[in-house]
């Protein structure tokens, strides 16, 4: 069988990282969880990541059910104190089949309890504007992705979960984002991520000092 049959998931990502990191320096650990927006993130932007308790924990083309698949590994036994959960949009691209928005909030919504059943603060990020899908066009993510984000802080309002508002800060006309922020209208930039990270900055913050 092909090794992304056996490994659907691919837990082996991060799985000797993982055991590398122990828990050292884990008093203020935060685990960015997501997709290739995530690993992009510290590849773009490396300085935003050093010198800071913080653990990318992204792997490129994921969609939720493999992030929940993964969940325990590359984010609870890590014991972190927050978890900033980023994802959907590769879903909504159908990467791994179609799926409803309520199948992907339900994931999401799984991710959100396993983390606070385990006393971790649970950052909700927004999905990142689109208004196609370079590799899957034609699926319409500009009108699914706002709703999909309205489910989401709807949801971090009735459960008492953070809300991290990235889509605001990025979006265009067209419910997509100019090239300046992402080159492909999808995957940021550097430009991208500088305004991302003010915004992250607050809600850890945030989070650290409610959970005191």
């Amino acid at each position: 069988m092909p090794a992304f049959a056996q490994d659907w998931a691919q837990l082996k990502v991060f799985q000797e990282a993982n055991q590398e990191l122990g828990m050292i320096g884990s008093e203020e650990r935060v685990v960015f969880f997501g997709n290739s927006i995530t690993i992009g993130w510290l590849h773009t932007m490396p300085s935003f990541f050093r010198d800071r308790p913080f653990i990318n924990r992204g792997i490129g083309g994921q969609t939720t059910p493999q992030m929940l698949v993964r969940f325990r590994q590359d984010v609870l036994d890590l014991e972190p104190k927050v978890v900033l959960i980023l994802a959907g949009t590769n879903d909504i691209a159908g990467n791994t089949g179609l799926m409803t928005l309520n199948e992907i909030m339900g994931n999401l919504k799984s991710m959100a309890e396993l983390a606070r059943i385990n006393n971790i603060a649970v950052i909700l990020c927004s999905v990142l504007p689109a208004s196609d899908y370079p590799w899957r066009p034609g699926l319409n993510p500009d009108e699914k992705i706002p709703i999909l984000n309205a489910m989401i802080k709807e949801y971090t309002e009735r459960a008492g979960v953070h809300y991290l508002d990235y889509f605001s800060a990025l979006v265009n006309e067209d419910n997509g984002m100019d090239s300046h922020l992402a080159n492909d209208g999808v995957h940021p930039t550097k430009a991208g991520y500088e305004i991302m990270a003010p915004l992250a900055l607050k809600a850890i913050k945030e989070a650290l000092n409610k959970s005191r």
